[in-house]
């Protein structure tokens, strides 16, 4: 095999009969100038050897065998193996396009500044898909450009984990993954966006996330709001908010509460909360006032972020305009966080 251009790095935990489908779809790809590095975190379920079968059929996987260490560790270690250019993760429960590489290593011929190439992605079976997932799925495929990706990067991820292709330089330089108490993959985008990678999609569906009970956003706990919510809080405080600018915060409800909690507790100077409901204006939360839109250029000078802190994408989308209208650049004087 001549030198590969893409490693594919792709942790195995037990994904039963899924695995097949990954392999099958690794096979079918058109751009074949890659490797991959398949490492099991210690399965019982068979897909030790269905990994070396596969290897013993192809010489450009790599399987390594590992005992049971989750999975920051077996990506890192996985990350340690890939030798060429550019990265490709990719779950062993999905499905990707027989063009994904392609068409992702086209980007970046076309792009040389951009460091992470992603796409649109769908879940399947789609018969089994919540409506959460079927919301946040239309919410990713509106986020193409790296100006809409890194804008909203505080709302919820906005690139999914294992549709990306990445420069391997950039895995070096902020030292792979990071164990912490929130989802690994989040954590990474944000110290990627703080170090200036720029992020880009293929606009296409390239990439099929496969929706069963036993995913690792539903099962995990880094994955739960609250956690979601202190990871956002410290990327806001080391990133917009790093120059000690007062906060003012929109929203007074369920979301604005709840961010507001993480951004004092860690050390962030919020000035006041606005909201529309009559019944909240006029009272304190945190010991600041809530007060009406109106009053909102008043509290605003150059130290100040105000951060859209709504659940309701509706909600969102008339406060975006409503700060624009007033002057506010989103991802500069404003942000969203959910």
């Amino acid at each position: 095999m001549s030198k590969p251009l893409i490693s594919v790095l792709l942790p195995v935990r037990d994904p039963g009969p899924y695995l097949q489908d990954c392999i099958a779809s690794l096979r079918r790809q058109t751009f074949e100038a890659y490797e991959v590095v398949a490492v099991d975190d210690g399965s019982t379920d068979g897909s030790a050897k269905v990994l070396d079968d596969w290897a013993g059929q192809d010489d450009r996987i790599k399987v390594v065998h590992r005992s049971e260490s989750g999975l920051v560790e077996t990506l890192n270690a996985g990350l340690e193996l890939c030798t060429a250019p550019f990265v490709a993760r990719m779950d062993a429960d999905d499905v990707s396009h027989p063009k994904r590489f392609e068409l992702q290593m086209a980007e970046f011929d076309e792009l040389p500044w951009v460091g992470v190439v992603s796409c649109k992605v769908r879940h399947f079976p789609w018969h089994g898909v919540g409506e959460g997932y079927r919301v946040y799925e239309e919410w990713l495929n509106s986020l193409l450009t790296p100006e809409q990706i890194s804008r909203q990067r505080f709302v919820e991820s906005p690139v999914p984990h294992p549709s990306a292709m990445v420069r391997r330089e950039i895995y070096q330089s902020v030292g792979g993954y990071r164990d912490e108490t929130w989802a690994e993959d989040f954590d990474f985008w944000l110290r990627l966006f703080e170090a200036g990678v720029t992020f880009t999609k293929v606009e296409r569906y390239l990439y099929f996330w496969r929706e069963h009970a036993e995913r690792l956003t539903r099962v995990d706990s880094r994955y739960s709001v609250e956690n979601f919510l202190r990871c956002k809080a410290k990327y806001l405080l080391s990133g917009p908010l790093a120059d000690g600018q007062r906060v003012v915060i929109w929203g007074a409800g369920q979301t604005g509460r709840r961010i507001s909690k993480h951004l004092v507790r860690d050390g962030a100077i919020i000035e006041a909360f606005v909201d529309i409901d009559p019944e909240k204006i006029g009272s304190t939360l945190r010991g600041k006032p809530i007060v009406d839109f109106d009053e909102l250029p008043s509290l605003i000078d150059k130290d100040t972020v105000v951060l859209a802190a709504v659940g309701s994408r509706g909600a969102r989308a008339l406060i975006r305009e409503q700060l624009s209208n007033i002057g506010l650049r989103e991802g500069r004087e404003f942000w969203c966080v959910a």
